[in-house]
């Protein structure tokens, strides 16, 4: 059930039977040579929408561009300051709260969002308490990570081993691979990659990581593997869904 082909009957019904609501967040950032700038919220919105088919779930308008302020040195790059995401989502949860949504559960592409997710969390508990909206004592976030699924970690590591890297990698490429076969690109690749800098400013980062990879190789990307992991994230998550949603 997406929220933005659903009439605001269907989800007065459906908050009958489920206060819960998946939110995928992405970024629009460089992906390197072979990535759609895409790929996060692009992985993001697909998984959500399998989890969300999976458990009956209602799944909100993905956010599209998240924090990536290290990528803007690339052409293409879009990115929120981190106190304009934290504002963002604090807008969205108020909203569904005040409706009577209390579970929100972001399926998250990027790892640029993480600390960043986190804080707004701890802003927007704050900020429905201060308004006393009805159930704000109830309102529950939490964050998951699709890349960070132990079985989609343990696959990228047998398909690809120290290739998989930390950005751009084939993982995620596979996976937007999956999602939209006639968006695959071709291009060389150096066989130089940075790896293991620490990340600063973009000027920074674009330095030490130039065509944009951070140790990965995408070229060992197919669509095959991106149908693998796209069942092993949705099977994974949707198992977690449910036991947030239905926990106290």
């Amino acid at each position: 059930m997406l929220l933005h082909l659903s009439t605001w009957q269907e989800v007065e019904a459906y908050l009958q039977q489920s206060q819960g609501i998946i939110l995928p967040i992405g970024s629009t950032e460089q992906h390197g040579p072979t990535g759609l700038i895409g790929t996060d919220a692009i992985c993001a919105e697909a998984i959500a929408r399998g989890v969300g088919d999976a458990t009956q779930a209602i799944v909100g308008p993905t956010i599209n561009v998240g924090m990536a302020l290290h990528h803007t040195a690339f052409p293409g790059t879009i990115s929120l300051r981190p106190s304009t995401l934290i504002r963002v989502v604090q807008e969205y949860v108020t909203c569904l709260a005040k409706a009577g949504f209390t579970k929100f559960y972001f399926i998250n592409g990027h790892g640029g969002n993480i600390a960043t997710l986190k804080a707004a969390f701890s802003e927007t508990y704050a900020h429905l308490e201060d308004l006393q909206i009805a159930n704000a004592q109830r309102v529950q976030c939490q964050v998951a990570n699709w890349f960070m699924c132990g079985s989609v970690y343990k696959l990228a590591k047998e398909l690809y081993g120290n290739q998989e890297g930390s950005h751009a990698t084939p993982s995620e490429v596979a996976l937007t691979q999956y999602v939209y076969p006639e968006a695959i690109k071709q291009a060389p690749l150096s066989p130089e990659v940075g790896t293991g800098h620490r990340i600063y400013g973009a000027a920074n980062f674009r330095a030490h990581y130039p065509d944009g990879r951070m140790g990965s190789n995408p070229s060992l990307a197919t669509p095959e593997h991106g149908k693998q992991f796209y069942d092993l994230a949705v099977k994974e998550l949707s198992n977690d869904y449910l036991e947030f949603v239905n926990a106290d």
